[in-house]
């Protein structure tokens, strides 16, 4: 059978790990991060119970600053995720201040925020300080009298379309899709940003999403000719205060993490040393997976990524790859599942769940098409909750992957204390697998699936595209 053990050195080389000064491999993440995508601040907080009882120590949010309510031949703001009104909106900022006519006003971000806490879930707020909307002319008169006057708003080549998104002062400094590229080195609009960071963390936020944190340059890129320096990572972390003001709380208080997108000339090692990145490749990577029912060993282990993988956040699907061009949203809710057991049971990484629309399908991309609406019921399946509560259970233990000969089922053993079975192939398999079990009877809390260690081996029967949680008593 093929196996691979993540010994020691196997950390070293990058293959599981842990951050900074951590001392060792038992080092564990242990929490996962639901993006609650496109439900309003009403929706989440009245879903925060049943969010918590399924393991999740995170929320993520859509984008809570005011935003555009209408394109050219869309009028009026409608509710929909595509159609009349569009879930992109949100991504088209007019302004930094708390409320959209999608999320929800200030107040239901605050009362959202105090139902987290009550819950023990932190809210992650999706940020987006690098492009305005499309339509310039409908930033607000206050930001830009804020940032001395509209044409201080944005870079030089700010109107200037990316067309090598490789040339880091292109990708940093020029319009991307039509949105225009903010000078996000001016430090009058510093200091009105982090003024609505520091008045999202007084709401009771506890850590932001960076929306194409890529397109921010860092001190080590060129400078745009209207910046004196690329300063803008240094007083969002609160490294460096703007005009006296200064990121609300500590840094390590908080969850922070980047839209890197990988590519070539990405400096993911420099964005690395400020805040938590996306793994994107191993995103891809484990959708090949899924649509080819097959497991790639060497592919999957590696996290394809320079950065430790401690600081990494991990996902099957993010809502660009299911909303732009579709390309996840071919996969079933059962192989979505499957790439989620498998990346929840891993040592390393904080896992997002993205939540799809409800009623949604390969064939029906939007399902019911409603903005602010609560997403599909896969965020609480059966196997998701178990491998969600499978993760902190397993806290500490260093984790050993498997495969079978058929490249048809994965195991991921966290020390000898548990295992996450995750067949992703249509056929039932007659499983015989290396484990680090120790010998025994095991029961899969789910679904009441029997398995038998003996001499290092691990044997049972496995539905198609079905995982199995087991845990040594």
């Amino acid at each position: 059978m093929k196996h691979l053990f993540l010994t020691s050195l196997a950390i070293a080389l990058g293959l599981s790990g842990y951050a900074g000064d951590k001392p060792s491999e038992t080092v564990t993440n242990d929490d996962v991060i639901l993006h609650a995508w496109c439900w309003s601040f009403n929706t989440i907080k009245e879903n925060m119970k049943q969010i918590a009882d399924a393991g999740y120590r995170y929320v993520q949010t859509s984008p809570a600053q005011h935003c555009v309510t209408e394109v050219q031949g869309d009028k009026g703001g409608g509710n929909q995720l595509f159609g009349h009104g569009k879930w992109y909106y949100q991504y088209q900022p007019v302004d930094w201040k708390i409320g959209n006519y999608q999320m929800g006003t200030r107040k239901d971000f605050i009362d959202m925020c105090a139902e987290a806490e009550k819950y023990g879930v932190k809210v992650i707020v999706d940020v987006l300080p690098n492009h305005t909307a499309v339509d310039d002319t409908k930033v607000s008169d206050d930001l830009d009298a804020a940032v001395g006057g509209h044409e201080n708003l944005y870079h030089a080549s700010g109107f200037t379309e990316i067309r090598d998104y490789n040339d880091r002062r292109e990708c940093t400094t020029g319009q991307m899709g039509g949105l225009p590229d903010v000078n996000t080195e001016n430090p009058y609009f510093q200091h009105y940003y982090m003024t609505y960071v520091n008045d999202l963390l007084a709401c009771g936020a506890r850590g932001f999403r960076y929306d194409t944190a890529k397109h921010i340059g860092l001190p080590s890129d060129p400078l745009d000719e209207k910046s004196k320096q690329n300063d803008f990572w240094d007083v969002a972390t609160g490294r460096k205060a703007v005009m006296g003001l200064r990121l609300a709380l500590p840094m390590d208080s908080l969850f922070v993490y980047g839209e890197v997108l990988q590519d070539r000339n990405v400096k993911e090692t420099e964005y690395g040393q400020y805040i938590n990145l996306t793994a994107s490749n191993y995103g891809h990577t484990l959708r090949q997976v899924l649509a080819n029912g097959s497991w790639d060993a060497a592919d999957v282990t590696n996290w394809s990524h320079p950065v430790n993988p401690y600081n990494l956040v991990t996902w099957v699907e993010s809502h660009d790859t299911y909303c732009n061009a579709h390309e996840s949203a071919g996969l079933t809710s059962e192989q979505i599942r499957m790439g989620w057991v498998f990346l929840a049971a891993r040592q390393n990484g904080t896992p997002l769940f993205y939540s799809r629309p409800n009623n949604s399908s390969p064939e029906n991309v939007w399902g019911d098409n409603i903005v602010g609406a609560r997403g599909s019921d896969e965020f609480f399946h059966p196997e998701v909750v178990a491998a969600n509560k499978f993760r902190r259970l397993m806290h500490g233990e260093a984790e050993t992957l498997y495969f079978s000969a058929d490249n048809k089922v994965a195991e991921v053993c966290r020390g000898k204390k548990g295992a996450a079975i995750v067949n992703v192939s249509g056929d039932e398999v007659a499983l015989s697998i290396d484990t680090a079990l120790p010998g025994g009877k095991y029961k899969d809390a789910v679904h009441g699936t029997q398995f038998t260690v003996k001499g290092g081996k691990l044997t049972g029967t496995v539905k198609p595209h079905t995982s199995y949680i087991l845990v040594k008593n």
